[in-house]
Formats: C-alpha cells, sequence, structure tokens
C-alpha cells in the first residue's frame, strides 16, 4: 500500500531535471563562448582599422616631407614652388644661441589687468607648478609672456643635460615612467591624481609624444617643462616622432599653439622647435633599463648615440645641414653627402625612410618646374649605381695613397684629391648615420619574427625581432627595453620574451573606450608594475558590449571613409570580376576585390552587413553601383559641379592637402591667396602624380570663395569636403586629422569629453 509514487520514480524525475539542467548550462556555456569570440574579433578589426589608417597617415606625412625635400633640392633658388616651402626647410638651420636668446626675449610683452590667470615668476616655485596645474585643469590660459619665459628657462636647462639620462632607484623607492600623453590632459592629471605630483620622492620619466591629436599639448608641455625646471634631477623627458614640427604641421599642435595665441603664437612654436630638438633622447635606469620612445634597429648603438650632437636634429626626418666657409668667408648650409650616403645604403640592411630622396643635382634640374617634374619623381637607378662605383674608386684610392706613404712614393694631386674626397665621404656616412640612429630610436616597432627590415607600414625606423633585442641586451649589459610609440589596448603589452614592454598613456585614443592607458612604477629590484586607468567618465558608465559597440560604429565610419576614397580603384577591381559588366558580384568576389584595395587583411564577408547597406539578390549578389552610391560627400550643395573624381582624390588626401596649406601659410593666418591655392594644387598634383586641370583648380576656388575677396580660408575649405556624420575622436584631431577651430569650441561644451 502507499500513495503510488515510489523512490525509484522520484530519483528518475530528479536525474531528468539534472540532465535538463546540465544541458542548458552546456547550452549557455557554448552560447556565451561564442558571444565572446564575436565580441573579440569585433575589438580585433576594429582596433585593426584604426591602427592601419593612423600608420598609413604617418607613411604620406614622410612621403611628402621626402618630396618636398626633393623639391627643395632640385629646383631653382628662384621657382615658385621652392619659394612655397623654402621657410619650412630654413627652420631646420641651427642658429647661434644668442640669435636665438634676442628674437625670442619677452620683456616687450605686457600682461594686461583683466588676465585672471596663473602668473608666473623666476626662480618658479612648488606652489606656481602647482597652480598652473590647477589651472589647466579649470581650463584657463598661460599669458603668453610666461610661456615664453617659462620655455626660455626651460631651453637653457635642456642644454645642460646629456643625450641620455641616467638616473638611479638608490634615491627614492620608485620610479614612475609614462608613455605617449597626446595632448589628453586628463590622463596626466589622473595620473597625477593616482600617483601623486613629481617631487623629490617621486620621480618620473616622461617618455615622449606629449603633442599633437589631443586639445591640449600646449598645457601638457608647460606643466612638465614647470616640473622639469623645479626637479631637473628627478622629472625626465624623452624626445618623441612628435616633438618634430614637420609632424606638428599634420597633427594639430601647430594650429592648436596659433588657435590658443593668436599674437605669439608663431615664437612661441619657433622656440618649441629649438627646445624640441635639446630634449634627451632615452633614459637608463640603474644602468639595466632602457627608456626610449620608439625602439632600436640591428644598427642601434648607445655610444653613438651619446656623443652626437642632437640639437641639430632640429627634424628628425631629414638630415642635418652641415657648415662649411666659402672663398668670401661667408657661412653657407648645404645637404650631407646624399650621394656617397645613398650609394652606402643600397648595400646595407635597410632604409630607414620609406621613398628615400632621390639622387640629382641643381645642374640637372635647373631649369625644371612642376610642369615636367612628374616623371623625375622616382629614383634614378642608373645614378645609383654610378654612386656605388664612385664609392668604390674612392675607397681604392685611399689604399692606393696609404701603400704610397708607407712605401714613401710621390703622391699626385690627383690622388691627393680622391683621398680627400674619400675621407669627406666618410664623414658625411659617419653623419648620416648618426641620423638615422635618431630616426630609428623615435620611429621604429618591434615585430615577432626574428631580423631587422624597413617599418613600411609607418614609412621610417624599422620593425625588429626578438633576436635584435637579445643581442642588444647583451651589447648594453642591459635587461629591459621600455618603450611607448603605439597604442595598446591594455595601454601596455609584453613582447620579446617580456624583455620589451610598450608603455602608451593616453586611454581612449582612437574613441572613448577605445583603449586603457598605463604607467609603470618600478623600484630597485626592477620589475615593472603596471597601474590602468581610463580618463573618462563615459567608460565607466558603458557596459562591455556597449563600449565596444560605440568603438565598433566609429571604426566602420572611418572605414567607409576610406572606402569612399578608393572608389575608383574599387570600381577597376570589380570590373575584373564582373567581366559582363552587370553591376553584380558575388559576396566572395566582393570580399577578394575589396582587399585588393585596402590591403588591410579585415573579414570583409563578415563586415559586409555592417559596409553594404544595399539588398543582395536572392542568390547572394551585391550591387556595386547601388552600395557606390551610398558612399559620397553628401551635405554640401556647392560641390554638385566638380568632378566626383577630384572630389575622391581630394579626400584620399585632404590632410596631407591641409599640411601643404599650413606650410604656405608663411603668416600663419589661417588664408592664402588664390594664387598660392593653384601652386598648392600643382604641388599636390604633382605629388600623387596625377592630372589637375587649372579648370577644376578655378571651379574648387570659386566654390570655396564665397565672398569673392581673392583669399581662400583654409578651415572652411577643409571643412567644406569632410563627409557630415558626427565625428569620432579620430575625426576630431586624436589621430590623423587636425583639429579645427569649430571642433574646440564644440569639445569644450562637450559634457562626454
Amino acid at each position: 500500500m502507499g500513495c503510488g509514487v515510489t523512490k525509484s520514480d522520484q530519483f528518475h524525475k530528479q536525474s531528468g531535471k539534472a540532465v535538463t539542467t546540465i544541458k542548458a548550462a552546456v547550452l549557455i556555456q557554448r552560447w556565451y563562448r561564442q558571444y565572446v569570440a564575436r565580441t573579440e574579433m569585433r575589438r580585433r578589426y576594429t582596433w585593426h582599422i584604426f591602427q592601419s589608417i593612423e600608420y598609413s597617415g604617418e607613411q604620406a606625412q614622410i612621403k611628402l616631407y621626402n618630396f618636398l625635400g626633393y623639391l627643395m633640392d632640385n629646383f631653382t633658388p628662384s621657382s615658385n614652388e621652392r619659394n612655397l616651402i623654402s621657410h619650412i626647410f630654413r627652420e631646420n638651420e641651427v642658429c647661434r644661441d644668442a640669435e636665438w636668446e634676442r628674437y625670442f626675449s619677452y620683456e616687450n610683452i605686457e600682461v594686461p589687468d583683466i588676465y585672471s590667470g596663473p602668473h608666473l615668476t623666476f626662480p618658479l616655485t612648488v606652489e606656481q607648478a602647482f597652480g598652473l596645474v590647477e589651472a589647466f585643469r579649470n581650463k584657463k590660459q598661460l599669458h603668453s609672456r610666461y610661456v615664453l619665459q617659462l620655455l626660455l628657462e626651460t631651453w637653457k636647462l635642456l642644454r645642460m643635460l646629456p643625450n641620455i639620462s641616467r638616473i638611479s632607484t638608490c634615491h627614492s623607492k620608485e620610479i614612475t615612467i609614462c608613455g605617449d600623453l597626446h595632448g589628453q590632459l586628463e590622463d596626466l592629471l589622473l595620473i597625477f591624481y593616482k600617483n601623486g605630483m613629481p617631487s623629490l620622492e617621486n620621480p618620473y620619466v616622461f617618455n615622449g609624444d606629449f603633442v599633437d591629436r589631443g586639445r591640449d599639448s600646449i598645457e601638457i608641455l608647460l606643466i612638465l617643462f614647470s616640473f622639469l625646471i623645479l626637479y631637473p634631477g628627478d622629472v625626465h623627458l624623452n624626445r618623441g616622432n612628435h616633438e618634430d614640427h614637420i609632424v606638428n604641421l599634420r597633427y594639430g599642435f601647430t594650429k592648436e599653439v596659433l588657435t590658443k595665441y593668436k599674437l605669439h603664437g608663431k615664437r612661441i612654436l619657433k622656440l618649441l622647435q629649438k627646445i624640441f630638438s635639446w630634449l634627451p633622447l632615452a633614459t637608463v635606469i640603474d644602468q639595466k633599463v632602457l627608456v626610449l620612445h620608439g625602439g632600436i634597429s640591428d644598427t642601434t648603438d648607445l655610444s653613438i648615440l651619446t656623443r652626437l650632437d642632437r640639437h641639430t636634429y632640429i627634424s628628425a626626418l631629414r638630415p642635418p645641414k652641415k657648415r662649411h666657409m666659402s672663398s668670401a668667408t661667408a657661412s653657407i648650409d648645404s645637404d650631407m653627402d646624399d650621394d656617397i650616403w645613398s650609394a652606402n645604403r643600397m648595400s646595407q640592411r635597410r632604409a630607414s625612410l620609406t621613398y628615400p630622396k632621390p639622387i640629382g643635382t641643381k645642374e640637372c634640374f635647373h631649369n625644371r618646374s612642376l610642369q615636367d617634374f612628374s616623371e623625375r619623381i622616382r629614383a634614378n637607378i642608373e645614378a645609383l649605381e654610378m654612386c656605388k662605383r664612385q664609392v668604390h674608386a674612392h675607397a681604392q684610392a685611399q689604399d692606393q695613397a696609404q701603400a704610397q706613404a708607407q712605401t714613401n712614393s710621390p703622391i699626385s694631386s690627383s690622388d691627393v684629391d680622391s683621398v680627400s674626397l674619400s675621407c669627406e665621404s666618410i664623414r658625411s656616412y659617419t653623419a648620416k648615420d648618426e641620423w638615422r640612429q635618431i630616426l630609428d630610436l623615435l620611429w621604429s616597432d618591434p615585430m615577432t619574427q626574428d631580423g631587422c627590415i624597413p617599418n613600411e607600414v609607418r614609412g621610417g625606423g624599422c620593425y625588429w625581432g626578438p633576436d635584435i633585442t637579445e643581442d642588444f641586451l647583451l651589447r648594453h649589459n642591459l635587461q629591459l627595453i621600455i618603450r611607448s610609440h603605439e597604442c595598446k589596448q591594455d595601454g601596455y603589452e609584453f613582447c620579446h620574451n617580456r624583455k620589451v614592454l610598450t608603455l602608451f598613456s593616453a586611454s581612449n585614443y582612437y574613441d572613448v573606450g577605445s583603449n586603457r592607458g598605463a604607467y609603470v612604477k618600478m623600484g630597485p629590484d626592477l620589475v615593472p608594475l603596471v597601474f590602468q586607468y581610463q580618463a573618462s567618465n563615459m567608460t565607466r558608465e558603458l557596459t562591455v558590449r556597449q563600449s565596444v559597440g560605440r568603438t565598433e560604429r566609429s571604426a566602420l565610419k572611418v572605414l567607409r571613409e576610406q572606402l569612399f576614397a578608393h572608389k575608383s580603384d574599387l570600381m577597376s577591381a570589380f570590373k575584373k570580376f564582373d567581366s559582363d559588366n552587370t553591376g553584380f558580384v558575388p559576396l566572395n568576389d566582393w570580399a577578394s576585390a575589396v582587399e585588393s584595395v585596402m590591403h588591410l587583411d579585415l573579414p570583409w564577408r563578415m563586415l559586409r552587413c555592417q559596409l553594404v547597406t544595399c539588398k543582395t539578390t536572392s542568390d547572394g549578389m551585391i550591387d556595386y553601383y547601388e552600395w557606390f552610391s551610398e558612399l559620397a560627400i553628401k551635405g554640401h550643395k556647392d560641390t554638385d559641379h566638380i568632378d566626383q573624381s577630384l572630389l575622391e582624390t581630394l579626400y584620399r588626401h585632404r590632410s596631407t592637402l591641409e599640411t601643404i596649406f599650413r606650410m604656405v601659410d608663411t603668416d600663419n593666418s589661417g588664408f592664402i591667396t588664390i594664387e598660392d591655392f593653384r601652386q598648392t594644387w600643382k604641388l599636390l598634383s604633382v605629388y600623387l602624380k596625377m592630372e589637375i586641370t587649372d579648370e577644376a583648380i578655378s571651379d574648387i576656388a570659386v566654390t570655396i570663395d564665397s565672398n569673392q575677396d581673392g583669399s581662400i580660408d583654409i578651415d572652411e575649405f577643409m571643412e567644406a569636403f569632410r563627409l557630415t556624420d558626427k565625428k569620432s575622436r579620430l575625426e576630431r584631431g586624436r589621430s590623423m586629422f587636425m583639429v579645427t577651430a569649430t571642433d574646440l569650441t564644440k569639445l569644450e561644451g562637450d559634457p562626454n569629453i
């Protein structure tokens, strides 16, 4: 007898529930793993999009500067094209210190009574430095008189510092090391809040790239220089690749200074060029840890870096000029012996700069201008071979001279000349080798495979492998390299068997939530302790899914812009798959065609849903004509009459075009004349090896010069040809695009920043 329910039945029911629970758990686990994998995939391709476009901008800037340098070397001094850009290269000349001090005197600048910002007196006090930090936190601006005075004091101090600073942990328990800040003041303030202000007991090393892309670069410099003056033995600043006036033209720092200091901005920039050239190149901690901005190569030698004259490298992108005396005892600037160096470089490991300057003399280009210059941009291989033969002949002549000296044989005057030329070539090569040392140190990146190869992605420096790291550390008795120069999602990354640490301190670099920032504390045990952060209230409010989604949308917007900029090339690639010209291609062919043009190594098939909003056919064919209609500049009513291919070219190279505009705008007024506008377009057309007719240039000029005053507003011109979508941080100036005055105003009132 009983109720009819046995223990066996209960057991089976409980077992059934357990099995169901386990199956549900397995299903949830499988779904979660797929979700995590998809999220990680989205993070990775989003990051890859941002980074690829950022590096392409750096490569374009180096190529442009090489091209303009070639014009300077091979055009007649009186040519219009040369006059447009000559002032940029004159800034690489090394002036006497006394000339700089007289030129940048600040005594004649009055501080008005209505000025409510911070006041500085020298010698500087700790209270004034703290007050400067607080003033910048509250969006106040330092008066230009105090800026110039602070910069002059900084320059005087930097001149006494060695190329490589050597510091020790024995005087303090820990040293803090910071990576790239890139004008993001909120990150520096957060570091000070979490880690404390610089002091005798709290030393810091700031590893370059203080400026560009962000909107508070000058404020960061003034804060760091103030603490450097207060604690010269405990605050150390290394030079980065963005501490370069040529790079600043493209990435926003030049424009920021001229916007904030309209009256004395040009003087401030000139003095900063001098200061940047005097920044130390590296820091060594306890003789074991090397802190430098970019990296090393297979030829990096600390003994060479220790003894070179770093201040002669006003821009690291171009070798310095040497001074020699003419028969009239006048000082003449001339380039180093490019023929000898280029020939030597052909037989060496690599070239440090992408698209090196072709060989040529002023005589062979004496009568050339932009109209017939396009075909001469490419390197002349025959000239290079001739240079190699010259180097070989010089070496033989030197050996012959030495042999004759040993046998007391008479040496002819031609032999003496040949030997002198060979010795001069050796000296020139040494100078070039020193320049390459600096270029590698500021621009290089590590790679996973062994070896050392040109850094074709950035266009300057090299990629170096674990074997190069091992050899370098062994030769210099070091144990760790701390470098910056690359944005990392976690703010840091170890590589090369944890012997290279990349450190990046600018959080939310590409967009809000895109990456963390980090700094390192290092004690006597020399074990790096990493601290991470994100300097934005919004990132703390977003979930992981929301953060990834926001960053992904920004990256996809930038990617669509790049697709538009390559519209013609994409059309040609699609037509190769669409031989019948139907206007349709299958998904696989669409993905193959896009990758063949963009070379971004992205999962295009997966991205198709985000990039192609037009409907596909039932058999999965994509209408690429309809897709192209979506990729267009919209919202500017006056561009309809302008050739679309010209608009495409303009959009693709708008950062390069704006850089040329900034070079042509010698008085930094923000305006250029119609004639300078035409010359700018001619420079661009030759650089791109394309034809731009005078009629097309006139159409654009008329479109922009709406008030017919004969001048072009650079900001209005660049703003007229941007996509109308809301700009991400990448577009607003935190990467390759320069921030405009309008953007600065919007950013000031943006509660999310």
